[in-house]
Parts: C-alpha cells; sequence; structure tokens
C-alpha cells in the first residue's frame, strides 16, 4: 500500500485561487496534506469547512499566535488519532497529528519556519527536531522551512536576490544559512526530496511569485529513519495549474506501507 504525502504554503489563505488549490488536492489525492499560510482560516469556519468537504479530507487546524495558521488535512479511512497546536514557540504555528496507518501510528507536523531571521528559524528547527525527532518513531516534519538545504551551491541565487530579501539567508559570517535544516539532519531527519527525489527539487518561485524568491527549496518533507526507510519517491507538482495557485510549488512523495 503506498501512503501520499504533500505539504503545500498556499499564499494567504488561497484568496481567489482557493478553486484551483482544491483542484490540484482533488488530482494528486494525498492521503496526509500539511498546508501552510491559512490565513482567514483561524477558526473552524465557513471556509476551513468548504476546504476539508471539498477535499473530502478530515482537518486538523493550528491557529498561530502572531502570524498565520496551518493544517493538516487526512483522508478517510485514516483517521486522527490525536491532535494538537503549538502557536507560541514559532513565528507562525505547528499542527501536529497522530494518522492511523496498517504500519502503525504516523506523527506529522505541519510547521511554517520564521522567514525572517535566520537565527530564530534555527532555533525552532532546533526546538522542533528536538520534541518530534525519534529513532523508533515514524514521523513526519512537512511544510514550509524557509530554509536553504545544506547541501546545495546557492551563491548564484543569494546573489540575485535584492538585499532586502537575501540577509533572510545568510549566516552571521556572510555565507548562506543552512543551519535550519542542519539541525533537523542531526537530529536524525532525513529530507525526502534529497534521497529520493525526481527531477527539479525546488518550490519557489513560481508564475506568481515576485521579487521575493530566488529559484530554492525552501518546502520539505522530513522523516525520522523508520519513515524515510519506506520512501519510494518525491517531486515537485510544477505544472500551469500550480505555477499560478501558490507563490511555491506543493512538494509530494509516496511512501510504501
Amino acid at each position: 500500500m503506498t501512503l501520499r504525502l504533500m505539504t503545500w504554503n498556499i499564499k494567504n489563505g488561497g484568496g481567489d485561487r482557493l478553486p484551483a488549490i482544491i483542484r490540484v488536492i482533488h488530482r494528486e489525492q494525498p492521503d496526509v496534506l500539511c498546508l501552510q499560510e491559512l490565513q482567514k482560516f483561524r477558526r473552524y469556519g465557513p471556509r476551513l469547512h468548504r476546504l476539508a468537504q471539498e477535499a473530502g479530507m478530515t482537518v486538523h487546524l493550528a491557529p498561530a499566535g502572531f502570524a498565520q495558521p496551518v493544517a493538516i488535512l487526512v483522508r478517510p479511512p485514516r483517521r486522527i488519532l490525536r491532535r494538537a497546536a503549538i502557536r507560541w514557540r514559532l513565528h507562525h504555528a505547528a499542527a501536529i497529528a497522530e494518522v492511523e496507518t496498517t504500519a502503525g501510528p504516523l506523527r506529522v507536523v505541519s510547521a511554517h519556519l520564521n522567514p525572517f531571521s535566520p537565527y530564530r528559524r534555527y532555533r525552532e528547527a532546533r526546538w522542533l527536531s528536538a520534541r518530534y525527532g525519534s529513532p523508533r518513531r515514524m514521523t513526519l516534519i512537512a511544510g514550509d522551512m524557509n530554509g536553504l538545504d545544506p547541501d546545495g551551491d546557492h551563491t548564484a541565487t543569494l546573489d540575485e536576490l535584492h538585499s532586502l530579501f537575501r540577509q533572510r539567508h545568510l549566516a552571521p559570517d556572510g555565507a548562506a544559512d543552512t543551519r535550519a535544516l542542519t539541525a533537523f539532519r542531526q537530529a536524525g531527519f532525513t529530507d525526502l526530496w534529497a534521497a529520493v527525489g525526481e527531477g527539479d527539487g525546488r518550490t519557489v518561485p513560481t508564475g506568481f511569485a515576485g521579487r521575493e524568491f530566488g529559484a530554492m527549496r525552501l518546502d520539505y518533507l522530513l522523516a525520522t529513519a523508520p519513515l524515510a526507510a519506506r520512501a519510494r519517491r518525491a517531486w515537485v507538482v510544477r505544472d500551469d495549474i500550480t505555477a499560478e495557485a501558490s507563490d511555491h510549488y506543493p512538494l509530494r512523495a509516496d511512501v510504501a506501507l
């Protein structure tokens, strides 16, 4: 059996792009979907119910203390066994759900890390990885990490950015800041696209984006060892619809259970 995983930053709650976003969800049929930037989804109101109903999924929303909510959606017959939310430790938020699978419970964390401060982003990553990193449990931390991967050469991409946006990705020594993703790696999380990815892994920019992004990976599916061992493939969902539905592309992965 294949478990379909997907994460997507839908930009400020989707706005009038929500029908296109729902169309992509229908087409991709993720079993577990992590969403970020759910502006105007601050409560379980009509907009959230519409998204869940039209997607055919059960939703768990985590409101944000400062910025934008995040959510986890699960496709029946899988059930959310337990749920929690983190509002104050992150610039945005994190939603946590324990999902029933044929291979045992899967702990899922949908997170959106600090977009502005590399150091605060690093602290958020350290906290999440320390809290949810376990070599014995299947855990997925997914979302918009706003950080650069430790293995890439980011020099040309950063050089093309306006200084206002470049500083969001620079370490104190002026080099590309990869501390957040390094923290997840050191805690035992595997970057699924780096492990089993196909095609172009960059999740920004899209046709909808402005000058804020260079061509980079900001969205990740990060798995503990028991889950990473089951990963079969990962890819960015890149087409005419996703190019205009948000300023991020969705990231998908298939896991064998």
